[in-house]
């Protein structure tokens, strides 16, 4: 575990060096720190941001003693939980319910294609797999997801596209992501679900959390259309 400076008022905690050797592992680790810094409640933090293999923290420097102080005492309050071990806490599953329509879905040709599938067999494995959300960022709401059937891992597209709508599911890399509103992007579109995944309205207003774990249900156009209604 390494802590270093994060600009004027933020550092960050290195958990892992290699998240890609074990994910499940790497991300329980981060996890385990964010619930411990979290419970410590440490006086001029103001928020705790995870990753995949780091944890953000940020603070008020008109709070705190220094920054080697706070440096101090989130490597004593880390050091006491591996010493103590965490309780398992069990992820929260959400059902995100995804059709794979043709208008939805204008890379899963290509998907398909390259991963030598007919467009079907795309649609089974990648609505069959078991995902765990790895970080949320990018823009708000949007989870990184592990899990991806290996067969199905497809680079992201050389020119990305100046929008793509909200609620396209994705597949970028070995990673797949739902972009939760209107935004550019690069991932390979290969369908959309009618969920709202991010709504300021809600606390948190992000539907999907670090570490939780999502199964994709596939619907009909018929269903995705009543569902907007």
């Amino acid at each position: 575990m390494r802590i270093e400076p994060l600009g004027d008022s933020a550092l960050i905690v290195r958990v892992v060096d290699d998240f890609a050797r074990d994910p499940e592992a790497s991300l329980n680790a981060v996890l385990g720190a964010l619930r411990s810094l979290e419970s410590a409640a440490i006086p001029g933090v103001t928020e705790l941001a995870p990753a995949y293999a780091t944890v953000g923290v940020f603070f008020d420097p008109a709070r705190i003693e220094s920054f080697d102080v706070l440096k101090k005492t989130i490597g004593n309050i880390l050091n006491a939980s591996s010493v103590e071990g965490e309780s398992k806490v069990e992820a929260p599953l959400h059902e995100i319910s995804v059709c794979y329509d043709r208008e939805f879905a204008p890379d899963l040709a290509d998907v398909a294609r390259a991963a030598g599938l007919t467009e079907a067999e795309v649609i089974r494995r990648h609505s069959g797999a078991a995902y765990r959300v790895n970080c949320v960022g990018f823009i708000a709401g949007f989870p990184f997801m592990s899990g991806l059937p290996s067969e199905l891992a497809t680079p992201r597209r050389a020119v990305p596209r100046k929008e793509v709508p909200a609620g396209s599911v994705g597949i970028g890399g070995v990673q797949t992501g739902i972009y939760p509103r209107n935004s550019p992007g690069g991932w390979n579109l290969i369908g959309r679900t009618p969920m709202r995944l991010f709504d300021v309205r809600h606390d948190p207003p992000t539907i999907l959390q670090a570490g939780d774990r999502v199964r994709f249900r596939e619907i009909s156009r018929e269903e995705f259309d009543a569902f907007s209604q």
